[in-house]
């Protein structure tokens, strides 16, 4: 028999329980209302698109680049280039959707985005002083990541626009005073998960250079950027990135789906070799990659290409009925939190939530612990399912914050989700109140 203490240190760490732990919460209330999957929503997906879109890249292949029926079998079903054979399409749409220019070579698809993360991790992180900081509450995944691979994480706060410069520049100097070198910063840009929120364009700007200043990469991952709800499009860092500054992860779990399992990484920054000649980052990732997963499935390749050829490239096209959807979803939440946590009445005074521009996700903040007992209750009695926040803070933070994730459900599911949500906090605080009325 195995002990924990000989397995991994990370896999006591209770942050890696937090899927299981609201997969368990699903499957014994099935029937429950759940706004915990950050997931999108299933009315976009025909099992018919598989074939369309494998017909249209294997066109594509036989027709635009001249490949023999040989050629394409092979291209579709033996293992392939280790950094992926769709990465000359992923650029003409970066280009075109993001206003990214980035070579092909520079690009390495990924089995999802999170493979991106750790192959980030990994080619950078050398010494032990390296650390990675990321904005907090964060995403669990980089941080989970981070645990595997035994790199020490430094959290910086997180305002209500985003990362809070003023606190990372704090932050990379008390690091420095402590003799650690602050080697990359994560960060969601645009409607951040777990909160929702944006940096704002100057900021974006501000932070490029200091990054440039304190002499650290950033790591921008950007699944949400298409789904704005009001307003321009803000810029992606790695669209304003002229000194190379910038890795960016991109996914097609949220814009095309996440079965496919497909993201990429552009790592275009130059590595000095030992010999002195230079060659792009990507070739390091692909060191990694062709240890860890070999290549990503061509045949997964081959329908997110033919999704890029159908669509001229342009993934943001594609997804205007998806980005209306999700924006009428987040109107449709904040809309019956107004209604069902009305100002006018006591108990509901002291409950809060931010208003995002887009994306998936926000945070509400009670006057009680959003913890297990209260998610448990929630599910058990009025069937509605949530995220506690403190789940992702580093240690301690969220304890009063619930996530509400707006994207795998309809409206009128949301608004009877809401009502539900509304009788779990009113019967958890008047309970409260009575308590302290008692304790009195």
């Amino acid at each position: 028999m195995l002990l924990q203490d000989s397995l991994h240190a990370s896999l006591s760490d209770p942050t890696l329980e937090v899927m299981n732990f609201l997969n368990e919460i699903a499957l014994r209330y099935p029937d429950a209302i759940s706004f915990a999957p950050g997931r999108p929503h299933e009315k976009f997906y025909d099992p018919q698109q598989l074939t369309t879109y494998l017909d249209a890249y294997t066109r594509h292949l036989r027709e635009a680049r001249g490949f023999s029926e040989e050629r394409i079998r092979t291209n579709l079903f033996q293992y392939g280039r280790t950094n992926g054979h769709i990465h000359d399409l992923i650029a003409r749409m970066l280009e075109k959707d993001e206003g990214i220019r980035a070579a092909p070579e520079s690009i390495v698809v990924t089995v999802g985005c999170q493979e991106g993360m750790f192959l980030a991790l990994r080619a950078l992180f050398s010494q032990p002083t390296d650390v990675l900081l990321v904005g907090m509450p964060c995403y669990i995944g980089i941080t989970g990541a981070a645990k595997l691979l035994d790199i020490a994480v430094a959290p910086v706060t997180e305002g209500e626009q985003g990362l809070d410069l003023h606190a990372l520049e704090a932050t990379l100097e008390a690091l420095r005073a402590e003799g650690k070198r602050p080697r990359a910063l994560y960060l969601v840009a645009d409607f951040a998960n777990p909160s929702g929120r944006s940096l704002p364009a100057p900021e974006r700007a501000r932070l490029l250079e200091i990054a440039a200043r304190e002499d650290f990469l950033i790591l921008e991952d950007n699944p949400y950027g298409f789904f704005s709800r009001e307003g321009s499009r803000k810029p992606t860092l790695k669209s304003m990135d002229t000194r190379g500054q910038v890795i960016y992860l991109g996914s097609f779990s949220k814009s095309a789906f996440p079965g496919l399992r497909v993201g990429y990484a552009v790592a275009d920054q130059r590595v000095t070799g030992p010999s002195g000649a230079p060659h792009l980052l990507a070739e390091e990732f692909s060191k990694i990659k062709s240890m860890l997963t070999v290549n990503t499935s061509p045949i997964c390749q081959a329908l997110i290409g033919g999704m890029l050829v159908m669509n001229d490239c342009s993934l943001l096209d594609a997804n205007q009925e998806a980005i209306r959807f999700y924006k009428e979803n987040m109107d449709a939440t904040l809309q019956s939190l107004a209604r069902h946590f009305p100002r006018s009445e006591a108990w509901a005074r002291d409950v809060s939530w931010n208003v995002p521009d887009g994306g998936f996700f926000l945070v509400m903040k009670l006057p009680i612990a959003a913890d297990e007992a209260l998610l448990e209750q929630s599910a058990r009695q009025h069937q509605v399912i949530w995220t506690p926040m403190r789940y992702f803070y580093l240690g301690t933070g969220g304890e009063h914050e619930l996530r509400l994730s707006v994207s795998y459900l309809t409206p009128e599911r949301i608004e009877e989700g809401v009502a539900r949500l509304a009788r779990v906090l009113r019967g958890a605080l008047e309970q409260r109140r009575e308590g302290v009325a008692r304790a009195g």
